[in-house]
């Protein structure tokens, strides 16, 4: 807000890119042009049934722009897959919506996962429980198939050793990208 109010600077929201606006007009006719498009693309697990899980971007944007939290379908239990900032922010809400049991799971070290240790730490006193080291390799009727992992000098390695995690709700927050539309 302080930076509208220097005065100058018009905010024009929901307008397209390409169909209304040309970037190459924009720029000739302002002095500086920003565009916020977001990362609204989702990565795939890369797993076959990975349709029985729920992108955590569009879990949150339902979440937000609810306005009857009781219409949300929420899991009893809700494995969380990735290590940001929103594998953090969709397993504490599930938890705060009244999910019984919450779990993020991780593939690499805990050093590693991009999410801060406050948010980190956040997660664990709401009462998420994170696991490490961890990929998954399967999507079960139930759950989860995960094969624990190592990190070696040659990168990450699955490892022979599984096991399930039962989930009735499973979001994936492993990366973000440009939705299709704003890719040319």
């Amino acid at each position: 807000d302080w930076l509208l109010g220097i005065g100058g600077i018009t905010v024009e929201n929901g307008k397209a890119l390409g169909a209304e606006l040309q970037l190459d007009s924009l720029n000739h006719c302002f002095d500086a042009t920003f565009l916020s498009i977001g990362l609204g693309g989702v990565n795939a697990l890369g797993l076959a049934n990975e349709d029985k899980a729920e992108s955590a971007v569009d879990f949150i944007e339902n979440l937000r722009q609810s306005q009857d939290l009781s219409q949300l379908a929420i899991g009893r239990r809700v494995v969380v897959i990735g290590g940001g900032m929103t594998a953090v922010d969709a397993a504490v809400q599930s938890k705060l919506l009244g999910s019984e049991d919450v779990t993020i799971v991780y593939r690499r070290e805990q050093d590693r996962m991009s999410a801060s240790e406050h948010e980190q730490h956040h997660a664990s006193a709401s009462g998420v429980r994170i696991i490490t080291n961890a990929a998954p390799v399967g999507m079960k009727d139930g759950g989860v198939e995960f094969a624990y992992t190592v990190s070696t000098d040659d990168g990450l390695k699955t490892t022979d050793e599984t096991f399930v995690l039962p989930a009735d709700q499973v979001l994936t927050a492993i990366g973000q990208t440009l939705s299709e539309g704003l890719v040319s």
